[in-house]
């Protein structure tokens, strides 16, 4: 590992430290958690190309070069900021399609904002976002191939539409609106203007289905984690408890206005990666 990466591995560490992320990678055995705080370093910076307020066209010639880089990661060549990716793809098998559909994922959101997408585009956002990264680290972690696809297709989504739940107010600030069309519809609300959406009083009546998928999924994950080895789903069980818990916690406080952050207090935390991670 360069200086370079080793600092920006640093940096990522430390910019997710009290994340779940952090808590269930820093459990993991040496070459496991470089893999991940990679796979998480990747994550970031192509999420933050996504997310900044910069030129839609700069935003997409710079993922362009992510796609670029990853390319010439997999023929041999890898570019500097990737050159210490190497010996993780080589050692885990981390696939070159998972890497890009990642890149995918985050173009969504750039050339207009995601505004109430159907079912199906929504269902496939949450894969390229979440269960590609979450495909990526079942290779780290040791999962028997079939049965970690499943988990990344489960978990990945339940991750993301925890995530899009707890965020409906942050991301409408940002032009966003990921409750999906049909669940609007079906709501009686016709706007996809978000700050319209999120203040209609119908909207408990949009989130409640998802909470519903969202709960499925986790019931999917465990039961897939719950036939395989501990050791190998401690980092993924951690994660899977943190976003459940933070989902009840949503349901527990509601969806209509006024909504207050949700967040899992410290003591929670703690005592989720004392139970998965070492009890």
């Amino acid at each position: 590992m360069t200086l370079e990466t080793a600092a920006a591995n640093a940096s990522y560490g430390s910019s997710a430290s009290g994340s779940s992320f952090y808590a269930a990678m820093r459990i993991l055995p040496q070459e496991q958690r470089e893999a991940m705080f990679q796979i998480y370093g990747f994550c970031r910076q192509v999420d933050d190309i996504a997310d900044s307020d910069g030129p839609r066209p700069e935003r997409l010639a710079a993922l362009r070069r992510w796609r670029e880089d990853i390319d010439a990661l997999y023929q041999g060549h890898p570019p500097p900021r990737l050159r210490d990716y190497a010996p993780s793809v080589q050692r885990f098998g981390l696939q070159r399609e998972d890497f890009l559909a990642i890149v995918d994922g985050m173009e969504m959101d750039v050339p207009q904002d995601i505004r109430a997408p159907d079912l199906a585009t929504l269902d496939l956002y949450c894969d390229r976002v979440a269960s590609a990264v979450g495909r990526l680290s079942v290779r780290v972690f040791g999962l028997p191939r079939e049965d970690g696809i499943l988990l990344a297709h489960h978990l990945g989504r339940a991750l993301q539409l925890t995530n899009i739940l707890r965020d409906i107010d942050e991301d409408a600030h940002l032009g966003r609106l990921y409750l999906p069309f049909e669940g609007l519809l079906h709501a009686g609300i016709t706007s996809n203007d978000p700050l319209k959406v999120v203040a209609d009083p119908a909207l408990p009546k949009v989130c409640a289905p998802l909470v519903e998928r969202a709960r499925a999924h986790f019931e999917q994950a465990d039961e897939i984690m719950g036939r395989n080895p501990r050791r190998v789903v401690r980092a993924p069980r951690i994660m899977s408890k943190y976003y459940r818990a933070i989902l009840e916690l949503l349901v527990a406080r509601g969806f209509a206005t006024p909504r207050n952050p949700v967040r899992l207090n410290k003591m929670a935390r703690i005592a989720i990666v004392l139970r998965y991670a070492f009890i």
